[in-house]
């Protein structure tokens, strides 16, 4: 496995989601599990799907330009061509997906187990002072970097914020935004209050920009032996999840 492709482990902990608009929070446990070192990469997408579909080209750039649906289709490919069974069962209309437990292969990160990993043990709004860790509109001249120019934090993961907003599995808020998915750490062109690790953003799981981009996971024991993590739903609002196939 390239540099670039490499995951690193993730250890378990606890992590308490907020939401600035309904001003709730809620603690959700996160299991051990496997994360990329770096968003994954235009050379990485290229490599698995045979695609370039982001807008300023770059082999260590990034791959922007990309969906939800983009990166859960990745994830299946790429777990098929490491000989792994695949997380995501895609419903034949195309617009549900179940999350299969017994595939070991790739997955996006839940939106707790991305701001565990982004934390890093701490518990500030950034893992350093943000000029040294993240591409953003004060340092990026804003234009998308390469992954890996700036300082990663206590586990090892770069560019966790700024650079790219990253899509994560889990629904937005079901009842209000349908289906909406969950993106965070904030992006190139942003200012330094979307770069913080509790910042939620959500869009259409068909929505591509040119800073939004994804990284992927692995479940770091077997997954046949855990249950498959559903999206995070505010608490006190009930969850309609789509598909499940």
């Amino acid at each position: 496995m390239d540099v670039e492709n490499r995951l690193v482990a993730v250890p378990p902990g606890q992590v308490t989601l907020s939401d600035r608009r309904t001003r709730r929070s809620w603690a959700v446990d996160v299991a051990a599990f496997r994360m990329s070192v770096f968003p994954v990469t235009q050379a990485w997408y290229a490599q698995v799907t045979g695609e370039r579909p982001s807008a300023v080209r770059g082999e260590r750039l990034p791959v922007e330009g990309v969906s939800w649906w983009d990166a859960v289709r990745f994830c299946n490919a790429l777990s098929r061509a490491e000989g792994l069974t695949p997380v995501y069962r895609l419903c034949d209309d195309s617009e549900s997906v179940g999350w299969d437990a017994s595939g070991d292969g790739y997955r996006l990160p839940t939106e707790a187990e991305w701001e565990h990993a982004c934390r890093a043990g701490g518990s500030g709004p950034r893992y350093g002072r943000l000029d040294e860790i993240a591409w953003y509109r004060g340092t990026s001249q804003e234009r998308i970097r390469p992954v890996g120019g700036k300082r990663p934090n206590a586990w090892g993961l770069y560019d966790m914020l700024g650079n790219v907003w990253e899509w994560c599995w889990d629904l937005y808020d079901a009842e209000v935004y349908g289906t909406y998915r969950v993106l965070r750490g904030g992006g190139w062109a942003d200012e330094h209050w979307s770069c913080r690790a509790s910042v939620r953003r959500r869009s259409h799981p068909t929505f591509r920009i040119d800073d939004v981009g994804f990284r992927v996971a692995r479940g770091e024991r077997s997954a046949a032996s855990v249950d498959a993590p559903r999206p995070t739903r505010l608490p006190g609002r009930r969850l309609r999840l789509p598909g499940g196939c």
